[in-house]
């Protein structure tokens, strides 16, 4: 594996790869096992790999954890070689925002709910950042796991918009052994919020029950994850939205494709979770995608 820290090094060292086929996996870095089945559905999918390491501060609000995440990139660039990246870019802020960011780029509407309303700019900055990554690597197919669906929605529409020659390929989410998601930002967790943060999953799981026998209601639904959530003395609801994928339209009344997904804060780490639900029209049963 070759690492890089200019885009120029980037640039020069993928003319000799093209035109073999460039899977793409941007990262903010600590990976886990998450980040590495990216990798291993970009090297099925693609010839050649590329991963980014990347602390984007504009998606970063002014009360949020940008100075203390999680960064390692030795123990991360040993991850990569062992996962089968090819070529690791690893810009600084310097690097990527060389006279700042004062071109910024929005995609309206989907933004509006979820991290988007708890986390005002958050997509903006997102976007912009994928974007210049899209526009430095030109990949062919760019990976991003659906434990941030909103994000993947976000970059699905941009791609569409913008008519961007690649293809976005989302991933499953990778959970622990008892059913936590896995996030850089668990290793927050002291002991006890680790445990209680199961609420999470299990919240997810009683919705999906509960779909199962018939329920279609969102706020009997709602309501029902709340009172899972309810039992961690330590959980801090931020967000509970049940909403059609991937336009993130709210309903009544839930049918088709379904993301019901939640934020809850343990102290002052801040989690998400979700899964993605085919809800029959009819009275039939849903199927987790």
């Amino acid at each position: 594996m070759r690492t890089v820290s200019t885009i120029q090094e980037l640039r020069t060292a993928l003319k000799n790869i093209r035109p073999q086929k460039i899977g793409f996996v941007p990262t903010m870095g600590y990976l886990h096992e998450g980040h590495i089945s990216l990798v291993k559905k970009a090297r099925e999918t693609a010839d050649f790999v590329v991963m980014s390491i990347f602390v984007n501060p504009l998606q970063f609000g002014p009360n949020e954890d940008l100075d203390s995440y999680p960064r390692d990139l030795e123990r991360d660039s040993q991850l990569a070689v062992e996962a089968g990246v090819d070529l690791l870019f690893f810009p600084s802020v310097e690097e990527m925002y060389p006279t700042g960011s004062r071109t910024i780029v929005s995609v309206h509407e989907i933004t509006d709910a979820l991290c988007g309303a708890s986390r005002p700019g958050h997509f903006d900055g997102v976007a912009t950042v994928v974007l210049k990554l899209f526009n430095i690597v030109s990949p062919d197919y760019a990976f991003f796991g659906m434990k941030d669906a909103q994000q993947v929605a976000v970059i699905m529409q941009m791609v569409r918009d913008l008519n961007m020659q690649v293809e976005v390929i989302p991933c499953p989410i990778v959970r622990e052994a008892d059913g936590l998601a896995l996030s850089s930002r668990n290793v927050y967790l002291s002991e006890e919020a680790r445990t209680q943060a199961l609420v999470l999953s299990r919240a997810l799981a009683e919705a999906q029950q509960l779909l199962g026998k018939g329920e279609r209601n969102v706020a009997a639904l709602r309501q029902a994850m709340e009172t899972v959530i309810g039992t961690s003395p330590l959980a801090e609801i931020d967000y509970i939205e049940l909403r059609s994928y991937p336009d993130l339209q709210l309903t009544d009344e839930l049918a088709g494709t379904c993301l019901i997904a939640l934020a809850v804060r343990f102290g002052t780490t801040r989690l998400i979770d979700n899964i993605l639900i085919e809800v029959a029209k009819e009275e039939a049963a849903c199927s987790v995608r």
